[in-house]
C-alpha cells in the first residue's frame, strides 16, 4: 500500500468535512469563528480523524457516513493546540509554519476560539444527522470514550501535571503518566471511535484500544525527539522550547539513541496488536511506522 497515497486522499476527505460541518464566517460571531476556522484549517496531517477512518476500514465498514464524527476529533485536536500555544502555557509564536491563533486574534479570543471548537465537536458527536446508522446507545459510547478522553483525567490532566512538572524532578512513572493523558488520549479515543463505528466486538476493542494506547505512546516520544533534533522549517514551530521550560521528556531521562530505541519498540507493539486483523488493517499498521519515522 502507497501510504502517501492514502494520507492524501483521506487528509482531503477530512478537509472537505471540515469545510462542510463547520461553522461559516457570518453574522455577528463572525469574528469568532474565524479565528476557529484560522487554526482549523492551518494544515496538518489530520492524523487523529484518519486513524478514526482507518479503523472502521480495518473492521470492513464504509466510514464516510461518519465524517461528521472524524471532524469532531480533528476540532478538539485543534483546541488543544491553539490553548497549547497560549502565554500561561508554552507560550508559541508558530504553528504549522503561522502565527499562533493569539497572535493574530489576541489572547482571549484565543481562548474563546479553543472553547468554541471543543464544544462544537460535542455537538457534532451527539447530532444524529451525521452520525450515520449508530444507535443511540453507540452515540452514547462513543461521547463517553472521547469526553474522558480530553478531561481531567485524560488531556487537560496531562496537560496539568506536565505544567505543574516544569523545572522539578519527576518519576519516569510520572512521565509516562503525563505523556499518556497528553497525547495518547486522545490518539487511544480516535482509534476508538471508529471500533465503535466498525461495530468491532469485545476482542478486536481490546486490541485496537491497546494499539491505540502504543502509538500514542510513540507519537509523544518522537514529539521529544522532534523538539531536540528538529528544525523549525520541519515542526512549524520553535525547536528547543522543551529544554528552554524544563521539561521532563524521555530524552532528558534516557538520552536520544534509547529513546529511538524506545520509540521503534511501541510502534512495533502496536503492528503486533493487530496480528489478528487482515490486509484491511494495513493502513493502521504502516500509520504506526509513519508516526516513528514522521519529520512533524
Amino acid at each position: 500500500m502507497d501510504l502517501k497515497k492514502y494520507l492524501e486522499k483521506k487528509r482531503i476527505q477530512v478537509e472537505e468535512g471540515l469545510d462542510s460541518f463547520m461553522l461559516k464566517e457570518e453574522g455577528l460571531l463572525a469574528e469568532h469563528i474565524k479565528s476557529m476556522r484560522y487554526s482549523l484549517f492551518a494544515g496538518g496531517k489530520r492524523i487523529r480523524p484518519v486513524l478514526c477512518i482507518a479503523t472502521s476500514e480495518a473492521l470492513h465498514v464504509d466510514p464516510s457516513s461518519y465524517l461528521g464524527l472524524a471532524v469532531g476529533l480533528e476540532c478538539i485536536h485543534t483546541y488543544s493546540l491553539i490553548h497549547d500555544d497560549l502565554p500561561a502555557m508554552d507560550n508559541d509564536d508558530l504553528r504549522r509554519g503561522m502565527p499562533t491563533n493569539h497572535k493574530i486574534f489576541g489572547e482571549a479570543e484565543a481562548i474563546l476560539a479553543g472553547d468554541g471548537l471543543l464544544t462544537y465537536a460535542f455537538d457534532l458527536f451527539s447530532s444524529p444527522r451525521i452520525t450515520g446508522s449508530l444507535s443511540p446507545d453507540e452515540r452514547l459510547r462513543i461521547i463517553h470514550i472521547i469526553a474522558g478522553a480530553v478531561g481531567s483525567l485524560g488531556m487537560v490532566g496531562g496537560q496539568a501535571l506536565d505544567i505543574e512538572s516544569e523545572g522539578k524532578a519527576i518519576s519516569f512513572e510520572t512521565l509516562q503518566y503525563i505523556h499518556s493523558c497528553k497525547t495518547g488520549a486522545l490518539i487511544t479515543a480516535s482509534v476508538q471511535t471508529g471500533a465503535v463505528i466498525g461495530k468491532a466486538d469485545d476482542a478486536q476493542f481490546a486490541s485496537l484500544t491497546d494499539y491505540g494506547k502504543q502509538i500514542g505512546l510513540a507519537f509523544q516520544i518522537v514529539d521529544d525527539l522532534l523538539n531536540i533534533e528538529g528544525t523549525t522549517e520541519q515542526l512549524g514551530k520553535a525547536v528547543g522550547s522543551d529544554a528552554e521550560l524544563d521539561k521532563a521528556t524521555y530524552p532528558a531521562f534516557f538520552g536520544v539513541e534509547k529513546t529511538r530505541a524506545m520509540a521503534k519498540e511501541a510502534v512495533n507493539a502496536a503492528i503486533d496488536c493487530l496480528k489478528d486483523f487482515d490486509e484491511q488493517a494495513q493502513p493502521l499498521r504502516d500509520l504506526a511506522e509513519y508516526i516513528y519515522y514522521r519529520k512533524r
